[in-house]
C-alpha cells in the first residue's frame, strides 16, 4: 500500500513539470501496479524536461506533432514519430523533448516488480536478462493492443472487479513488453485448463474472500500459477476472467439476500453482496440479470 502511495505521488509531481492537463486519468481511479493517463489537449508547441520516476513509462503516440526532438538515455530523435509508435522509457530515466504541433498519446507507468514478476513466473527469465532497455518502435504488433486495452479500461473505469482486471491488464502488458525486449515467444508450458481440484480451491477462496477484494495475484498463489497463467487457465475452466466470475457470484449472493432478506435497503444489499457501492451494484446486477434489483425483490416476492 505504502509503495502504491509513493508511485501516485511521484506521477502527481512529475504533473507538476508537465505544462498541460491530462484529459483522462487512472490516478484517482484506485489502480494498483500500473497507471494511465492520456493527453490530448498539449499546446501546439513547448518543451519538457522530464525528471527521473521510479515507473516504467511506455508512450503510445496516436497523434504526432509535425517537428519533434526526443532525448532520453542515451537516444536521439530529431523526426516526427509515425502514428501508433511506441516510446519506452526504463523507470530512473529522466526525458527531453521538444515539439511543434499537434500531439497526442497515452502514457502507461508500469510497477518494475510486475515485469519482474512476469519474466520470473512466465519465461523463467534471470534478472539480468530482463533488464528495460529504452526503445522506439512503429513494429509492436503484440504491444500496441495491450497498450489499448489499458486505455479502454481507463475510459470505462470504475466498477467492482476493476483491480482484478488491472491486474490481468498489467500482466499481459509486462508479456508482450518482454517479448518485444528479449524476442523471446515461448511462455512457460502451463497453459491448459485449470486442474478440477485447484479450481475448487481458488472457487472456495473467492467464495470466503468475495466481501472483500481478492486480487489476481492472490487467486494465482491459491493455485500455485502466475497470475498470467492463471487467469489463462481459469476462464478455460469457467468460460470466464477472473473478475468476471467475482462479479457474478456477487450478483448471486445479492439475489439470495433480496429473496431471504425483505428488511435489508438496497445498499445494505450491495455491502453485504461484495460492491463497492449501491450504483455498481445496480449496474452490474441489471446487466446479469436483466432487471434491476428493486424490480426483481418485488418479483421474487410475487413468486
Amino acid at each position: 500500500m505504502q509503495g502504491e502511495e509513493n508511485s501516485l505521488k511521484e506521477l502527481e509531481t512529475l504533473q507538476k513539470f508537465i505544462p498541460f492537463s491530462p484529459s483522462e486519468t487512472s490516478h484517482r481511479m484506485g489502480w494498483k501496479g500500473m497507471q494511465a493517463v492520456r493527453y490530448s489537449r498539449s499546446p501546439a508547441s513547448g518543451e519538457l524536461s522530464l525528471p527521473p520516476v521510479s515507473l516504467h513509462s511506455i508512450f503510445l503516440h496516436l497523434r504526432s506533432p509535425e517537428k519533434f526532438n526526443l532525448r532520453f538515455e542515451g537516444l536521439k530523435l530529431d523526426r516526427p514519430l509515425p502514428t501508433g509508435s511506441i516510446c519506452l522509457t526504463p523507470a530512473g530515466s529522466a526525458v527531453l523533448s521538444d515539439w511543434q504541433g499537434s500531439r497526442d498519446m497515452v502514457v502507461i507507468y508500469l510497477e518494475p516488480s510486475t515485469v519482474a514478476r512476469v519474466a520470473a513466473e512466465s519465461f523463467e527469465l534471470e534478472s539480468m536478462r530482463t533488464l528495460v532497455p529504452p526503445f522506439y518502435s512503429l513494429k509492436a504488433p503484440g504491444l500496441r493492443p495491450a497498450i489499448m486495452a489499458v486505455y479502454h479500461q481507463l475510459r470505462v473505469g470504475g466498477g467492482d472487479g476493476e483491480q482484478l482486471l488491472v491486474e490481468s491488464l498489467a500482466t499481459t502488458l509486462s508479456v508482450h513488453l518482454i517479448r518485444h525486449i528479449t524476442g523471446e515467444r515461448k511462455l512457460k508450458a502451463s497453459d491448459g485448463i485449470l486442474p478440477r481440484r485447484k479450481l475448487q480451491t481458488v472457487i472456495e477462496f473467492i467464495m470466503e474472500n468475495l466481501g472483500g477484494r481478492p486480487t489476481l495475484e492472490q487467486m494465482a498463489a491459491v493455485a500455485q500459477l502466475s497470475p498470467y497463467h492463471f487467469a489463462r487457465q481459469f476462464k478455460a475452466a469457467t468460460g470466464l476472467a477472473p473478475y468476471q466470475y467475482v462479479i457474478a457470484r456477487r450478483v448471486e449472493r445479492a439475489q439470495e439476500l433480496l429473496r431471504e432478506e425483505d428488511d435489508l435497503g438496497l445498499g445494505e444489499v450491495a455491502f453485504r453482496a461484495g460492491f463497492s457501492d449501491q450504483s455498481h451494484f445496480t449496474s452490474h446486477f441489471k446487466r446479469i440479470v436483466g432487471v434491476t434489483p428493486g424490480k426483481f425483490r418485488i418479483s421474487a416476492r410475487i413468486g
